[in-house]
């Protein structure tokens, strides 16, 4: 497709989607549109726009969104809107329950009743043998115009499987990036070397149904184009379904990567603890949670990031025989020499305190960033010279500026937004401390992130929340390796501040301490790379294409 015939239709599809928008939710459309502005506005313009919408007082259609946003199914069921607005509102949010609720049917033939390896035994890996196989990976958003942990795990995935000889091919969801104001994209842009292809349909319709169907359509041609083995999808639920039905019509087997717990993600995402807890007990909660199980039974394999994530999918009775556990992992290239804390500070140009802590993160409240600034604040008022250093952009910076200003941080609270992928590594090196103070939800129990393992390839040291999910992360795959009972970093109350201020300073000062931690992290790195671990998905590919259909 010539670059003119491109934007063309980019035109088309973004003429599709806004007026699409305007015409079922303006309010949204804003929303949306404030978040995308330059940081500098948007600090200031989200919270007015979120204020404006977040009682749903203002309007019918807002009252629909707050009901759909705390769960309440029924109350959109039961609803009468007047408004045409009101009504296009209920259509489009009834259409996303009817997707939820549309049945999945495991059509596997695998023993339910093998619980297959227990959490802490190991799995059996590839068999010798196995071939590498074509593979075609569909996704929610990729690099480069979305860089989070999901897109940078993908993205070492598929250089990993391109080097260890598999032909990898790749899609993201349908409207993906046009959908995020990417109003330019390509129809594949290739990112060191690696190919992702975008779905764009004639239109988005307001029917999510049609949506839905045009969109497995595009798949289904670019698997009949690339010609794979096996479908490899990840969470959440919209990209597993898409990936089901699109396999099942090419009659390929599929893979489904599991890397979070999307309705658990969405209660966290709540302000308070009632809140989150009402979220917990939705009916909306219940639809998420009942379709990524199905998706899950209905996979020829199921691939998740954690022995926690793992023994949660047995718990709903995914057979633990199809269940292959890929940690979270690193390009073995991170685990050369790093620049110093001070070297790369005066890389990035930042001039700061002696010492410097903080993450590269989403920005988002079950993160609990906060308390970082809480801890960097009693630090200094100890009379320990440190600064925070949080990089990253989410719906929680404007609270977390806002709350910098409060404990009176100034220069010493830096919050940039989002960066480039090679700044970001570079601020994640100029770290004297990597903190991961995630708050202690029920996701964040589950879901292991990707940044702790980066920091110990980098040889930082890290203070994490006392949570299961992190406890794992700090631990050897392998309990027999050196210091295999140990955790190779620091594990803190999630909800004490003044321990994690002791934490961290012991840290900061305590020269040692700092040493054993580094080299007890980088060890732990080292296992865990992506040329080792590649490896596992090798060997789950070559079970399932040997599988009967």
């Amino acid at each position: 497709m010539t670059r003119l015939r491109e934007l063309a239709r980019n035109a088309r599809l973004a003429a599709s989607f806004v007026g699409g928008a305007l015409a079922t939710d303006p309010a949204w459309l804003a929303l949306q549109a404030a978040r995308r502005t330059p940081a500098r506005v948007s600090v200031v313009v989200v919270p007015r726009v979120e204020r404006l919408l977040g009682d749903g007082s203002s309007s019918e259609a807002g009252r629909l969104r707050a009901a759909w946003q705390a769960g309440d199914v029924a109350a959109l069921r039961a609803a009468d809107p007047s408004t045409r607005s009101g009504r296009r509102v209920r259509a489009s949010l009834l259409g996303q329950v009817a997707l939820l609720e549309a049945a999945v049917l495991p059509g596997t033939s695998h023993d339910a009743d093998d619980p297959g390896p227990r959490a802490g035994e190991k799995a059996a890996g590839p068999r010798a043998g196995d071939l590498p196989v074509p593979v075609h990976h569909h996704l929610t958003n990729s690099l480069p115009h979305t860089q989070s942990g999901y897109t940078l795990r993908t993205h070492a995935i598929l250089t990993a499987q391109r080097a260890a000889g598999h032909r990898v091919t790749s899609t993201t969801r349908a409207g993906y990036p046009l959908t995020i104001g990417v109003l330019g994209a390509r129809g594949t842009d290739v990112v060191d070397g690696v190919p992702y292809g975008r779905l764009v349909p004639r239109s988005l319709p307001a029917d999510h149904g049609r949506r839905s169907r045009d969109g497995v359509d595009l798949l289904v041609r670019a698997l009949e184009e690339a010609r794979p083995a096996v479908v490899h999808a990840t969470t959440p639920w919209t990209t597993g379904d898409a990936a089901r039905t699109a396999a099942a019509r090419v009659g390929l087997p599929w893979v489904y990567e599991v890397r979070g717990l999307p309705e658990e993600t969405w209660a966290a995402s709540h302000p308070t603890p009632e809140a989150r807890e009402r979220a917990a007990a939705s009916e909306r909660f219940a639809l998420l949670r009942a379709k990524e199980t199905a998706l899950a039974l209905a996979a020829d394999h199921v691939v998740t990031l954690s022995g926690t994530m793992r023994d949660e999918l047995v718990s709903r009775g995914v057979p633990g025989g199809r269940v292959t556990v890929v940690p979270n992992a690193v390009d073995a290239a991170l685990l050369g020499p790093a620049p110093s804390p001070a070297e790369a500070r005066a890389l990035l140009g930042l001039r700061t305190a002696p010492f410097v802590v903080g993450t590269v993160s989403s920005v988002v409240g079950y993160e609990g960033l906060d308390t970082v600034l809480r801890a960097v604040a009693r630090l200094r008022a100890q009379g320990v010279d440190v600064s925070a250093l949080i990089v990253g952009d989410g719906v929680d910076r404007p609270r977390l500026l806002r709350l910098a200003d409060e404990l009176g941080l100034g220069d010493h609270a830096l919050l940039p937004g989002r960066v480039p992928r090679d700044v970001a590594r570079t601020c994640l090196a100029a770290l004297d401390a990597v903190l991961v103070p995630r708050r202690p939800d029920r996701v964040t129990r589950l879901v292991t992130p990707l940044k702790p393992v980066e920091a110990m390839a980098l040889g930082r040291p890290v203070v994490a929340s006392d949570l299961p999910a992190l406890a794992e992360v700090l631990s050897p795959l392998d309990p027999a390796a050196p210091d295999g009972g140990s955790p190779a970093g620091v594990l803190v109350d999630p909800v004490d501040t003044e321990a994690w201020a002791d934490a961290v300073g012991h840290v900061l000062t305590d020269d040692a301490h700092r040493a054993t931690l580094v080299d007890a992290g980088r060890r732990l790195a080292a296992e865990r790379t992506w040329e080792r671990l590649v490896g596992r998905y090798a060997g789950v590919y070559a079970a399932v294409t040997a599988s009967p259909a």
